[in-house]
């Protein structure tokens, strides 16, 4: 059973976010395996532990992305492979268009992934990877048992579980409930040392850059307003209703 595991480093969820001229700062900030990505690696190693294989995982990011690899090797992965380019560091189209080129130098059983990263939300790079490869792809799975060549998931739809059966090769995106991704530990932190991590820039790809652009661009960000205080209506009900008509009104302007 080959794997291979999608991630992608991202702030820790802790983190406060700052902007600075109109960009994110990353001056002082933790990065992290993107949590979702996380339960894709944990699943990758138990599936290997259990049945054998070997478990690449792969990132396209910028140099301090090792640090996330190195994690993920420490949890079990074998390899890992970097794609360190900024020239094709762009949207979701255009990383999707990466990573395919990445996963057709080899033949994967199972790629899997986080559904989203917690850094833009935008769920798109599983689903695009796999029409890309033309395979089949389920997201949000809360559970896996891999088989002779086929898998069955369980995912949550609307308040109850939906079961689906595929073949391999598949892709799968992780939920939160999949499993409880572990904690490096010290032999396999010094074991993960040692591992291969391959670097690739956009010339050892063989790709057109033009012709893998992003679609989008980011043109503004901004951080929400801060949440004022809330108001007590006084009086009575029907003073209570007059006020806050008011309020709607004059402070608010939601009403006419």
């Amino acid at each position: 059973m080959k794997t291979l595991v999608l991630l992608k480093q991202t702030f820790d969820t802790e983190e406060k976010i700052v902007l600075k001229n109109g960009k994110v700062s990353e001056e002082g900030v933790k990065f992290v395996i993107n949590p979702y990505d996380e339960y894709a690696v944990e699943e990758a190693v138990a599936i290997k532990e259990k049945l054998g294989g070997e478990v690449t995982v792969v990132t396209v990011g910028p140099p301090r992305a090792e640090a996330a690899l190195r994690t993920a090797l420490a949890m079990g992965a074998d390899k890992a492979i970097i794609v360190d380019d900024e020239s094709i560091f762009g949207d979701e189209y255009m990383i999707s268009k990466v990573l395919a080129i990445v996963a057709k130098r080899d033949s994967y059983d199972l790629i899997l992934g986080g559904y989203m990263a917690v850094d833009d939300g935008a769920a798109q790079v599983g689903p695009r990877l796999a029409e890309e490869l033309g395979i089949v792809h389920i997201s949000t799975i809360t559970n896996l048992e891999v088989e002779d060549g086929k898998v069955r998931v369980e995912k949550d739809v609307e308040g109850d579980i939906e079961i689906i059966e595929a073949a391999t090769p598949v892709l799968l995106t992780a939920q939160q409930g999949l499993n409880e991704p572990r904690y490096p530990s010290l032999p396999g932190i010094m074991k993960a040392k040692k591992k291969p991590i391959e670097r690739i820039k956009a010339a050892d790809l063989s790709l057109n850059i033009e012709e893998i652009l992003s679609k989008t661009e980011v043109s503004e960000q901004y951080l929400p307003l801060e949440k004022t205080a809330g108001k007590i209506l006084q009086g009575e009900l029907p003073e209570q209703v007059s006020e806050l008509v008011e309020s709607l009104r004059f402070e608010a302007k939601v009403v006419q």
